[in-house]
């Protein structure tokens, strides 16, 4: 897709620096209106975390908030009401991403894998992603977690296959890049301290190690974001203006280069402050209250 001339990026992004935060809230809003690949969706509202069946009307509320401004929607669990998400979004017109929760307990995990499989044969799904970030947290062992994901592939042939980690692990984990259809790559440079003005490099950094270790494999990019309020992380500064220019540079490269960007997150969730800390809360497009937290 091409780029307006006047958006045209240096390595180094487009140089924000000289502009005001109304100029950048402008920018902000020209490209969430021309809508972009994908966003994840936040599904809890405010008092809901996970282990809240979530209802049909809450999901049909922000599914139609967020589908003017994204292509695809990428969900993260097939349970507790997560697997009405992609049905809901097809009928909205929209492509899924979706994802199976996967854990320490092998009872969640085994219903995450078998609604998994039933959403994408219902033809719901059109990339599913098997676990989350398992092998960081270290949830599943390798072995565990390769033993779901073929066991996916098998129970969909012709469905595109792939597992969701940071940038880095598909790297150290040649197994799980090989059993990957697509690699699917968290590439967060405010979780690893990086500042504002070095984290559009850095995430290009990220991308092409992912890329590298695909070995031709198709990389997607399935989280990043910018908070805007919270304590800093190292060099990575929390606020407006800055939530501000990474959505618009990491937008900019995903049209100019055709990077496949899911932009993390849709909608504020105050419930993760419990892990993140303040920060947790605050990586939403739009507030905890469904409100567009940068309109003009």
């Amino acid at each position: 897709m091409s780029v307006r001339s006047e958006y045209l990026m240096s390595l180094a992004g487009m140089d924000l620096s000289g502009k005001t935060e109304d100029q950048l809230v402008s920018l902000y809003n020209k490209l969430l209106n021309n809508g972009m690949h994908g966003l994840c969706f936040s599904p809890y509202e405010e008092g809901q975390e996970p282990g809240t069946e979530l209802s049909e009307e809450q999901i049909r509320r922000r599914i139609d908030i967020i589908k003017p401004h994204s292509k695809w929607v990428r969900s993260f669990s097939c349970t507790e009401g997560n697997e009405l998400i992609p049905k809901i979004a097809k009928e909205n017109g929209m492509k899924t991403m979706v994802g199976a929760w996967l854990g320490k307990y092998k009872s969640i995990n085994e219903q995450e894998i078998t609604n998994l499989i039933e959403v994408a044969k219902a033809g719901y799904a059109d990339i599913v992603a098997v676990g989350n970030e398992v092998l960081y947290r270290e949830d599943l062992t390798e072995d565990q977690l390769l033993d779901y994901i073929y066991r996916v592939k098998k129970a969909l042939p012709g469905i595109t296959v792939g597992y969701v980690d940071a940038y880095y692990e598909f790297g150290n984990r040649p197994k799980i890049t090989e059993a990957c259809d697509v690699i699917l790559a968290n590439c967060y440079p405010f979780w690893e301290g990086c500042s504002l003005e070095q984290s559009y490099l850095y995430m290009k950094d990220m991308y092409n190690r992912a890329l590298q270790a695909g070995k031709g494999k198709k990389v997607i990019i399935t989280e990043t974001g910018w908070p805007n309020v919270g304590e800093n992380f190292y060099g990575a500064e929390p606020s407006t203006v800055n939530a501000l220019k990474y959505f618009i540079n990491t937008q900019l490269w995903s049209k100019q280069d055709d990077i496949d960007v899911f932009y993390f997150s849709s909608f504020d969730e105050t419930w993760k402050t419990d892990d993140e800390g303040d920060v947790g809360a605050s990586w939403g497009i739009w507030d905890k209250n469904e409100k567009l937290k940068f309109a003009q």
